[in-house]
């Protein structure tokens, strides 16, 4: 059956920056082995499908090269730009409103992830660790200066070993504007490094919010591609927010 996909990049407003999402406007979900084979064909971190529903609001999947996931940040924001910024998507990790600010940023409330402070496990780079903690998903690991966050080489089999979706690095901001810099290294769901995670900034949200004093938090993921993101931490969510551009359309033939 034919299908057409829309490439976005996320989290950025220039195109080849940000994280790329493909995204699916159907009338009814695919199955699911289709929807795993065409996230695997397109071979991004993330390729989302959506369904319009009889309330004007939307259904959202979304699926990694390997898994079906329950939430995405990056291709939430995808979607939203592609059906017209504020919406809401009926998702597994519950309803997701997203609304279009002033300034064209897209904010999406998500339900917050507040990572709790656990033992490390005995790897060798621990020594280099400052904190070890876990959320609902990931794991996220603060070091002590955003360089180390820059220049960090991952031993990709040790972070799987860690078994989360992900394994979050993380450091205070080291220019003005930037709170925090991160990376998200995501092995056990077929993506090596995330360019840029809107999910995991709930648990940054909340880890940085709680170390800074301050709700109000701006996030740079340090990846090659790079991303800026947003984060409002209230009580019952966060509130991440990005921009995105529309790069390519995709259409499948068969």
């Amino acid at each position: 059956m034919p299908l057409t996909l829309r490439v976005v990049d996320a989290f950025t407003d220039e195109p080849f920056a940000g994280n790329p999402a493909a995204v699916a406007v159907l009338e009814r979900f695919p199955p699911d082995n289709r929807m795993q084979a065409i996230a695997r064909e397109m071979h991004l971190s993330e390729t989302a499908f959506v369904v319009p529903r009889d309330d004007t609001e939307y259904d959202l999947r979304w699926f990694t090269p390997l898994v079906e996931v329950d939430l995405c940040g990056h291709a939430t924001l995808a979607s939203a730009h592609v059906v017209g910024g504020a919406t809401a998507f009926h998702t597994r990790s519950g309803r997701l409103a997203c609304s279009e600010s002033d300034d064209g940023w897209i904010d999406m409330a998500l339900p917050p992830d507040p990572p709790v402070a656990t033992d490390p496990p005995p790897l060798a780079s621990s020594a280099e660790w400052r904190w070890y903690g876990r959320g609902r998903s990931d794991v996220v690991i603060e070091l002590g200066k955003a360089a180390q966050v820059r220049s960090y080489e991952p031993d990709l089999r040790a972070l799987a070993a860690l078994h989360s979706r992900a394994v979050v690095i993380t450091a205070a901001g080291d220019r003005d504007g930037i709170d925090c810099v991160s990376r998200v290294f995501a092995p056990n769901v077929g993506v090596p490094e995330d360019p840029v995670t809107g999910s995991v900034h709930t648990a940054l949200g909340a880890f940085w919010s709680h170390r800074l004093g301050k709700d109000q938090l701006v996030g740079e993921q340090a990846s090659p591609r790079g991303g800026i993101v947003r984060m409002r931490v209230a009580d019952d969510h966060v509130v991440v927010s990005g921009k995105a551009v529309t790069v390519s359309e995709v259409n499948l033939l068969v």
